[in-house]
């Protein structure tokens, strides 16, 4: 597990330096793909790989909400980095893979389930804005 936290947090401040996301947002770009992995991880053993991607999905929208308020800055510097960990690229490669071997009806299986994946990042994102504007607005800013 700690071999996790460490590479999660890696691969999403690497991703945020390839974004050109400011210095100073690196450590917290890399907090945020760790809570969103680990809470993943933890969700997946107990639920479905899709709803488990959407509730980290959501969480790393909200902290990425929090760190945009705290540090001044844009909602995606922080977003974009968190989600790295949870996007499904090499589930998206196996089924291309499938393809190309012509094992079709596994790589429809897999380009689905990486479809839903991307999906459920979406509307994670999404909810996690919606949530953030909701409270925002009742808080009177």
């Amino acid at each position: 597990m700690i071999l996790q936290l460490i590479t999660s947090f890696f691969a999403a401040a690497a991703f945020c330096i390839l974004f050109n996301a400011p210095k100073r947002t690196l450590i917290q770009c890399g907090i945020a793909g760790m809570i969103g992995w680990v809470l993943y991880l933890e969700l997946d053993e107990r639920w479905d790989t899709i709803i488990a991607t959407f509730a980290a999905t959501v969480v790393v929208g909200v902290i990425s909400q929090i760190f945009a308020r705290s540090f001044k800055m844009p909602v995606i510097i922080f977003s974009v980095g968190g989600i790295i960990p949870l996007v499904p690229g090499g589930l998206a490669y196996d089924a291309m893979r499938k393809f190309v071997e012509n094992d079709n009806n596994q790589g429809i299986q897999l380009a689905v389930q990486a479809l839903l994946l991307s999906g459920a990042i979406a509307a994670g994102l999404v909810l996690s804005e919606v949530l953030g504007q909701m409270f925002r607005k009742k808080a009177g800013r």
